[in-house]
């Protein structure tokens, strides 16, 4: 009898130990299927993330791709802000040119080698008191291209006469002197506004219309242009210091 319970009891036990083994192995499975879902779970929600950062990665993308449009936009718009500049610069050279008729300029490859100014009898003593020469307010902008040491030259247009040698000792301005040849119906405006302050270089014989015609460009007839090209300018000085003191 003691044997038979002996026995029973030591088959218990290996019953016990073959559920608790067969325990064991389910709760290792269930462990396993529980981690294996969990695993899934998270590849999943990495997945969706992606899925979700995506967007964002393509809104930053659209986003540079705005500000890089925005930047060509700027340059596009800095490009053409200097173009009208340009453009302007331009305008603002071809309005000096046509304030005179093209006849009356030099061309614009030509350098200002020298100018002719215009007096007559009433004006040439005030021209020469005052080391002053001006011109009607149409030339303001060609006096302007004078600078210090041009050579320069007075035609008298009452005796036909041209006077020289002279230089500039200014730049060509506007109402240097507003008080030369001032406007009696315009106190404090010049008659003569396109000025430049002069000296005598050298004080020779005046030069008659026969001698010093043929060397300067004529429009319109009889009229000659004022500015002087270089040639011309040195075959007016040649013919000055062959006319003498």
């Amino acid at each position: 009898m003691n044997n038979f319970c002996q026995l029973g009891d030591e088959l218990r036990g290996q019953l016990k130990t073959s559920e608790d083994h067969k325990w064991l192995m389910v709760a290792s499975k269930l462990a396993d299927q529980t981690r294996s879902k969990g695993e899934r779970r998270n590849n999943l929600d990495l997945s969706k993330g992606l899925a979700e950062i995506r967007p964002r990665d393509n809104f930053v993308f659209q986003e540079d791709n705005k500000f890089e449009c925005l930047n060509f936009n700027m340059l596009n718009l800095d490009a053409k802000m200097t173009e009208n500049v340009n453009k302007s610069s331009t305008r603002n050279v071809d309005k000096r040119f046509k304030t005179l008729p093209a006849a009356e300029t030099l061309p614009r490859n030509e350098v200002l080698g020298g100018y002719i100014f215009v007096c007559n009898n009433d004006t040439m003593q005030e021209d020469l008191k005052r080391q002053l020469f001006g011109l009607p307010p149409r030339y303001r902008d060609s006096v302007r291209a004078i600078t210090p040491g041009l050579p320069l030259f007075l035609y008298n247009y009452t005796t036909h006469q041209l006077h020289g040698i002279f230089e500039a000792v200014s730049f060509g301005g506007s109402n240097i002197d507003p008080t030369a040849w001032e406007d009696k119906k315009c106190r404090g405006e010049s008659r003569f506004p396109a000025q430049v302050r002069i000296r005598i270089r050298k004080l020779c014989k005046a030069l008659e219309e026969d001698a010093f015609r043929p060397v300067l460009h004529h429009y319109d007839g009889p009229k000659f242009r004022l500015e002087l090209s270089v040639p011309e300018t040195l075959d007016l000085l040649d013919l000055c210091e062959q006319a003498g003191v």
